[in-house]
Order: structure tokens, then C-alpha cells, then sequence
């Protein structure tokens, strides 16, 4: 092999080439490298200043990028250098993440591979185990959130992603740039203080204007130990879920109820009860028309269920409160005891609905953080390490406003 075809192959700026080596029948090619200054200077490994004092040196082999078909590994000289601050340390290879056994190139391009495609994938292609890929990827993953400017957050959103066989993953988001900032094992009050332990300093806390969450009481406990300024917020879509469900079980009570053809208007109505009034076609509407004229009941839960909506059409606490106020007045004489359960729901938690008059958080950018969480696991076909999970959504998210922009 010709030299300017490995000088070519290398292609590190202060390094050349003095030996090399080609196994032709393993596709290899190992190259010895070293500083190509007449006296180099190396950078401390502890507190990065330049030093020239060398204690000693040895040889440390790298994977790099491949060369076609051909596999290319660098045997380069790593020096132990005496620093006046550090002492005896190991110099730092500008070309190379702390002590990995491959070059930041070969990192960065495995982690774009990655960026589309399965792990498990990438590293077939790349003739690599899975979890050296996986490590590769996360190196380069952290490296980019470190360098990511830290902006104060202002608006928090917590939720929980069920993942099967009673598990569930708690994950806080910042509303303002629509990312991950934490995720967390199970959905207690010992999950959320972790989060304010590890992620949130108390010096940062005092940003936090408002917090939308549902109606978990163990994350509001939580809240207001260590944001008591912060408006707590309740999730809009979290309480329609409750309108819905009372609808749904009021529809099972009147099924139960009636009998015979009554009984059949009712059965494979549930979709059509749960799905708001201005998404229905004419066809369904009609549907729902005829059922309404033959059941007051449903009638009057799916009534009140899309007046709930209104709730948060106000901008000022005093209406906002009388309209729930008339709202819970209708519910006296309907004998609905699904809805009045439901309106004894909403009383406990009047504030932190009425609050949205003062900080009208976006609520559908915690939805789709979470969908975009459930995509990415989906993908990947889940994630044991739920840090490496936290930095791919924030990646994605990122490039996603990127290109949006």
C-alpha cells in the first residue's frame, strides 16, 4: 500500500504515520501514529494545560473509522506528563473521549447511524457488539447535552408513562422548549424528590412560575415542598378524562338498566359518547340524536361533558369560577352519580384548575413529549437505561425544532 494512501486513510492534524501494518485476509489496517512536532507539547489530563515534561508513555490501540471494506486501527503513543497543578497524569488525545478504546470520529458517526435506526441494527452494520454501540452513542449523547446552553425554567410538566405490568415511568418536562428534562422509576413522591434532588438545585427552583400536573396527590405533595411559590396547574386533558369516564360508566349503568331494543340503541355506542361533538360527522351525529331522544340520561352526561371543555375558554378566575359554579348546580336533580362524583373531584381540586387563568400552560406539549417518548421506545423496542433514553428524546426534540425553525 502506497504512503500517501495511509497518510490519506489518517487524517489527524499534529499526528502522522511511522509504521503500518495490512492483513489482507482480515480486511485490517493497523497504523502506528505519533505527534509529528519536532517537540510536541501534551495537554493535562486533569486541568488541561499544556505540558512538555513527560514521565513516561505507553501504547494505547484504537478503533477508527473504516476504510471501505478494510477495518483501520490506530496504535498511538499515550504519555504520562508531570503538571505542576495535577502532578502525574495522563495526557488528553484531542481526537479521542477520555479513555474509550475508539477515535470521536467513529463515536460521532455510529451515534448519527443511531439517530435512525435500532442500536442492534447499527451495530451489525458497523461490525460491532450492540452494547459498544449503545456506549458509543451515549458518549456522544452526553457530550452534546454538556454543551447545550442552560436556560432557566420557568414551566414544568410532570406525567407518568404506563409501560406494562404495572410500571410506570415519571417524567418531568420543561413546557417552554417542549423537551425531557428527567425521567424516573414508578410514579410516587419519592420519584418526583429525586428529581428536585439530582435535576433542579434550589438556586433554580425560583424560576418556576407554574407546574402542570394531573391529580396525583403524591406528585402535588411533592410540589409543594419544593416549589411552594409555583401555581400548581391540573391538567386539562386529565380532567376530561374524568368527564369521559363518568359518561362511559353512566352509558354502562343505562345499558344494564334498559331492556330488549333499548338495550341495543345503547350497545357500540361507547367511541361515539367519548369523542367531542365538532370531531363527529353528520352520519354519527345523527346516531347520536336518535339515541338521545330515547335516553335523556346519555343525553344529558354528554351534554355536560362537552360544557366542561368551556372551563377553560375563560382568562379570568371570576367567570371561570362562576361557570363551574352553575355547572355543579346542574348536576343536583340529574341523578347522574357518576358526574356527581365527578363534581366532587373538581371541588377539591378548584384551584389548581381555576389557576390556569393566571398561567395558561400549553397542556398538549406534555401529551406529546409523551408520544414522542412512546415512539422513540417503540423503535428502539424498549430501553432498560433510562438515561440514555432521556438524552435520545432530547436529541430528537432538538432536531425536530431545528428543522421546524
Amino acid at each position: 500500500m502506497p504512503e500517501d494512501i495511509v497518510a490519506r486513510i489518517l487524517r489527524l492534524p499534529g499526528y502522522g504515520v511511522y509504521a503500518w501494518e495490512a492483513a489482507e485476509a482480515a480486511s485490517r489496517l493497523t497504523l502506528w501514529i505519533r505527534p509529528t512536532a519536532e517537540e510536541p507539547s501534551y495537554v493535562c489530563g486533569g486541568c488541561g494545560i499544556s505540558v512538555r515534561d513527560v514521565h513516561s508513555w505507553t501504547e494505547r490501540r484504537l478503533r477508527d473509522l473504516p476504510w471501505g471494506t478494510w477495518q483501520v486501527w490506530l496504535v498511538v503513543e499515550v504519555h504520562r506528563v508531570r503538571c505542576r497543578r495535577c502532578g502525574v497524569r495522563t495526557e488528553r488525545l484531542p481526537f479521542v473521549m477520555g479513555k474509550t478504546h475508539s477515535t470521536t470520529r467513529l463515536d460521532v458517526a455510529v451515534a448519527q447511524a443511531c439517530e435512525s435506526a435500532p442500536v442492534s441494527r447499527v451495530a451489525a452494520t458497523w461490525h460491532l457488539p450492540p452494547e459498544t454501540a449503545r456506549r458509543m452513542d451515549k458518549r456522544v449523547l452526553r457530550r452534546w447535552a454538556a454543551g447545550r446552553p442552560r436556560k432557566p425554567v420557568r414551566y414544568l410538566g410532570v406525567d407518568e408513562i404506563f409501560l406494562g405490568k404495572v410500571k410506570f415511568l415519571t417524567v418531568v418536562s420543561d413546557l417552554e422548549t417542549r423537551e425531557p428534562l428527567w425521567m424516573g422509576r414508578e410514579r410516587k413522591r419519592e420519584t418526583l424528590d429525586r428529581f428536585f434532588a439530582e435535576a433542579l438545585p434550589p438556586r433554580r427552583r425560583r424560576a418556576v412560575r407554574a407546574v402542570c400536573v394531573d391529580m396525583w396527590e403524591p406528585f402535588v405533595q411533592s410540589l409543594r415542598t419544593h416549589l411552594p411559590r409555583a401555581r400548581i396547574v391540573y391538567d386539562k386533558f386529565h380532567v376530561l378524562r374524568h368527564a369521559s369516564e363518568a359518561v362511559d360508566e353512566t352509558r354502562r349503568a343505562e345499558f344494564f338498566r334498559k331492556r330488549g331494543e333499548a338495550r341495543a340503541l345503547v350497545r357500540g355506542k361507547r367511541w361515539l359518547l367519548l369523542r367531542s361533538w365538532t370531531h363527529l360527522d353528520r352520519e354519527d351525529r345523527q346516531t347520536l340524536r336518535e339515541l338521545f331522544a330515547l335516553n335523556r340520561r346519555l343525553a344529558k352526561a354528554y351534554l355536560l361533558k362537552e360544557q366542561l371543555a368551556q372551563l377553560w375558554t375563560y382568562t379570568y378566575e371570576g367567570w371561570a369560577r362562576r361557570f363551574l359554579t352553575t355547572w355543579l348546580r346542574a348536576l343536583r336533580w340529574q341523578r347522574l352519580p357518576a358526574f356527581q362524583k365527578l363534581g366532587r373531584l373538581l371541588t377539591r381540586h378548584l384551584d389548581g384548575i381555576l389557576n390556569y387563568c393566571h398561567e395558561p400552560v400549553p397542556f398538549g406539549t406534555v401529551e406529546a413529549i409523551n408520544g414522542n417518548i412512546r415512539a422513540i421506545v417503540r423503535r428502539g423496542r424498549g430501553y432498560g437505561d433510562h438515561e440514555y433514553l432521556l438524552l435520545k428524546v432530547q436529541k430528537a426534540t432538538a432536531a425536530r425544532h431545528r428543522q421546524a425553525a
